[in-house]
């Protein structure tokens, strides 16, 4: 905070003092000016939003029924990885989607290119695609280049069980045809979300056992047990933002600066949201002669405050039982302020970690907390080779059966948290659910009913979100039928409507990330999300609904 206020002198120009009004429009403007001075919402604008969808999606256009208006949904259909006990997940990522594409204004230029492209995209031969060639143009010269659709979204962060819409799509008049054309984008929202997702489940883990074993008090660690190493693992840095900045809605833990950068300054208006600590690689033990050097001079540098070393570059064991001893003086005259924390970095995670906890202990002695676990006196474990939230759970587990407090271990995730997810992660889909057909002027509820998978069954027309209180402290977002809820009620918020929304006011970080612990905690695992209202529709439309 400090470094804030020093930063940013607007602080201690006595600006808090306004209203609170005043004050929420000032750092909305404020926010908006150190967005575009520290980078910008869009990381990536190289492509025409004209071809940034499926191939089939351009001929759309001409095969849905003429119609003035039509909508479509987005839904996780199942918990993370098939998990039917707890189907939450954090929804997150659409303000990104929202800034970076549909913010961007289409020009002629644009659409002349595209024509180029599409002139040249169909099988076989390469001959001319079906694409909606007047309706761009007229989103050009119509809509003053902006894609004319209208969004509804969640708020981001909002918890929520599987089959809740996330957002809506509504398009009217001659676009109609092209209510489903961005759905390629809006899908992507999958990826930040499964990221949240797996991030709170793996907070979910560390709490449960800081309960177990770790005094109150030391509650403010909990922050910092998950730390991503995920950044070059990632396909590309927009990935990494992406998913960074995802997992820290959980964690503030990182060493994928362009996520921490992203999130402090584009984001959060400049308040820090991540953090990390000095650690040496391989090669930088390997650069002296001898491990120990490597470790006194970490000592020597970093020694009165946190510091991590990797401790596998040659002989684990030897590094943990001969080395490790002979710094411990060293260590140890640095004073009470320094914390040594060890890397293993290959073998057995499990038996990697408490060959660590155990070598610790002997040479810095513990105490034992009034739960009853041992905690090692100013040095600790990090593991970060080959995590993953089961290998998370089983490090945590037999650490607590070896009488040692959660409090002492840490973890890195990389590839486990950035990557190895995907749409199937949690079943994402988009779907159309109504659409007014000009030969009626009526509106036609629309469903998918698959007869050989029900759990691919879609939700009926215009659809809204509310809250269902349970009465025993716990909340769940249901989804109903538009119309039975009132517009104060319903959490799809518009934040797009034919154009940027000028008065639309995106929560900050912080904001965001209280959203996802608030919401997370009040809501029951496996809650039912559709309600009785939304099941009698289902049923009426699709004669396979059991």
């Amino acid at each position: 905070m400090l470094r804030v206020a020093r930063h940013f002198s607007w602080v201690a120009a006595g600006r808090w003092n306004l209203t609170a009004r005043k004050r929420t429009t000032v750092l909305g403007n404020r926010n908006r000016m150190m967005a575009r001075a520290f980078g910008s919402e869009s990381l990536f604008g190289g492509l025409p939003i004209g071809i940034l969808s499926d191939s089939y999606k351009a001929g759309h256009f001409t095969q849905y029924p003429k119609a003035t208006e039509a909508s479509a949904y987005g839904e996780f259909r199942r918990g993370y990885n098939k998990d039917k006990e707890d189907t939450r997940c954090v929804f997150y990522g659409i303000r990104y989607i929202v800034e970076t594409f549909l913010h961007k204004k289409w020009t002629k230029q644009e659409v002349d290119n595209i024509a180029k492209f599409y002139d040249t995209h169909k099988a076989p031969f390469n001959t001319r695609y079906p694409w909606p060639e007047d309706l761009f143009y007229s989103i050009v010269e119509e809509c003053d280049g902006y894609f004319p659709i209208k969004l509804e979204a969640l708020p981001e962060g909002t918890c929520v069980n599987s089959h809740v819409p996330v957002f809506q799509i509504t398009a009217e008049g001659k676009y109609t045809g092209l209510v489903t054309f961005f759905e390629t984008l809006l899908c992507q929202v999958w990826y930040p979300t499964t990221v949240a997702t797996l991030s709170r489940r793996c907070r979910q883990i560390v709490e449960d056992a800081f309960d177990r074993s770790v005094e109150e008090e030391k509650n403010f660690l909990i922050p910092s047990r998950l730390h991503d190493f995920g950044f070059r693992g990632c396909t590309c840095a927009e990935q990494s933002v992406i998913g960074g900045c995802a997992h820290l809605l959980n964690f503030e833990g990182s060493d994928t600066m362009s996520a921490a950068y992203y999130a402090q300054f584009v984001l959060n208006g400049g308040k820090p949201v991540a953090s990390s600590i000095p650690a040496t690689e391989h090669s930088v033990m390997m650069s002296w002669e001898t491990e120990k050097e490597a470790i006194e001079n970490m000592i020597e540098v970093y020694g009165d405050g946190l510091f991590a070393c990797v401790m596998d570059s040659y002989d684990y064991a030897k590094a943990l039982n001969e080395i490790l001893p002979s710094v411990a003086s060293k260590k140890n005259a640095k004073g009470d302020g320094g914390y040594m924390v060890l890397r293993p970095d290959s073998g057995d995670p499990v038996e990697a970690v408490l060959m660590a906890l155990e070598a610790a202990e002997k040479v810095f002695g513990c105490t034992t907390n009034a739960k009853g676990y041992k905690v090692i006196n100013g040095c600790g474990v990090i593991q970060g080779d080959g995590i993953n939230i089961d290998g998370l759970r089983k490090i945590l587990e037999a650490a607590m059966a070896a009488g040692y407090s959660a409090e002492n271990v840490a973890f890195g995730m990389g590839g486990g948290l950035l990557q190895k997810v995907n749409r199937d992660t949690m079943s994402f889909a988009t779907k159309l659910s109504a659409i007014v057909p000009e030969a009626t002027g009526v509106e036609r509820i629309v469903m998918k009913a698959p007869k050989t998978d029900v759990g691919k069954t879609s939700l009926p027309g215009k659809l809204a979100v509310k809250y269902v209180e349970s009465g025993d402290g716990f909340r769940t977002p249901t989804v109903f039928p538009k119309d039975q809820v009132g517009d104060s009620e319903n959490l799809l918020r518009v934040v797009y409507d034919q154009r940027p929304k000028d008065d639309l006011e995106w929560d900050s970080f912080e904001e965001v990330r209280a959203r996802v612990a608030e919401t997370w905690s009040k809501l029951r695992p496996n809650a039912d999300a559709v309600s009785d209202e939304m099941k009698a529709l289902q049923k009426k439309h699709n004669p396979h609904f059991q």
